[in-house]
């Protein structure tokens, strides 16, 4: 198990307020989008941009997928380009794989990230390997999607609820992205749909319902860069996905008391942005590290590691990680909250590196 205060009991997870983060410069045409729609435009603006880009999944025709996000596309490209497969994922990344080889642009759809370890041979000892091993001479430009994580009010329990990113970001030769706003969502998947090498797209469920304004026109966001989402000057705090949104709201709570926190969203978990992460390091010479991942070999392993090579000198307080506990996610939501991180956990640790 993780500590015992790195996570907090009986929690809810509490609403998030757009005006939180707002990344569209003013001027800019925009529309309201939810996390959701957002992930739809970017598909339907890749499949009229590029005819080879083509959709596969359960259940993703005329019932949308399991969370919706591709209802209104079968209606509008057709069967042929909107496929559903058989429930069987490794057949999914293995149909992928071929098409990608050919010079088609699939984007296959995993229902749960949790489900894609019967695909794991075909994603990371075919898809991520390929390229490599034939000198460059094969491409595969595929997008796996994937729901991950918890909190959405359906208690999904421990074989739907996981955050995996780890385990793809492991493997050389795939990139692994995790959007936390509408328009990261829409302008990362253009950029992971364009991208000539295998993108595991995560989506955090929680996520889904909620809204942020997008520019109404075609953008990419480019692959391998984070963005400080709030600049600050006390202490940095690395985050992704959900958690984002965690650390913006325990940024504004600490606000009165003078704590002027930098929050830097990795966006792109692989390949990992080390240098924006060390100079906002270097900046403030604090750092907190939070995922939902779970704390053991996770994330925050990671991120902390490249803050401590990239500004070990500037350093004045050890390095503070809050994440998930180490433990299967409980059905029950009485118990299933306590298994994340919290606002509260969170502004604990800043207080705490701040007090070093």
């Amino acid at each position: 198990m993780a500590e015992k205060d790195s996570v907090s009991l009986g929690v809810t997870r509490p609403a998030l307020s757009p005006d939180l983060i707002v990344q569209v410069p003013p001027g800019v045409p925009a529309q309201e989008l939810s996390y959701q729609e957002a992930i739809r435009e970017a598909l339907r603006e890749e499949m009229l941009r590029d005819e080879r880009v083509f959709l596969l999944g359960e259940d993703i025709g005329k019932h949308g997928g399991a969370f919706g996000v591709t209802r209104t596309l079968f209606d509008q490209f057709g069967p042929e380009r909107v496929r559903n497969t058989p429930i069987c994922e490794n057949t999914i990344a293995g149909c992928a794989i071929g098409a990608a080889l050919v010079g088609m642009r699939p984007v296959a759809e995993i229902m749960f990230v949790d489900f894609s370890g019967l695909a794991m041979d075909q994603i990371c000892n075919q898809a991520a390997k390929l390229r490599f091993m034939t000198g460059g001479q094969c491409q595969v430009p595929m997008v796996v999607r994937m729901a991950q994580g918890g909190g959405a009010g359906k208690s999904t329990a421990a074989q739907h609820s996981q955050s995996l990113e780890v385990w793809y970001a492991h493997i050389p030769g795939l990139k692994v992205v995790l959007p936390s706003t509408p328009y990261d969502a829409k302008g990362l998947l253009k950029a992971a749909i364009r991208d000539n090498n295998p993108v595991i797209f995560l989506e955090q469920k929680f996520l889904y319902s909620f809204r942020g304004l997008v520019p109404e026109g075609d953008y990419i966001i480019p692959l391998g860069q984070a963005e400080v989402k709030r600049p600050g000057e006390d202490v940095t705090v690395v985050a992704s996905g959900l958690m984002v949104w965690y650390v913006m709201q325990a940024a504004r709570a600490l606000e009165p008391e003078g704590i002027r926190v930098e929050v830097v969203d990795v966006r792109t978990v692989a390949p990992l942005d080390e240098e924006t992460i060390g100079r906002s390091a270097r900046k403030t010479g604090r750092v907190v590290v939070v995922a939902e991942a779970c704390r053991s070999y996770g994330p925050t392993s990671e991120w902390a590691m490249v803050a401590m090579e990239q500004a070990f000198e500037y350093l004045r307080a050890p390095i503070v990680r809050v994440a998930g506990r180490h433990s299967p996610i409980p059905f029950a939501d009485s118990i299933e909250q306590g298994v994340w991180p919290s606002t509260d956990d969170i502004i604990e640790a800043i207080r705490k590196v701040m007090a070093w």
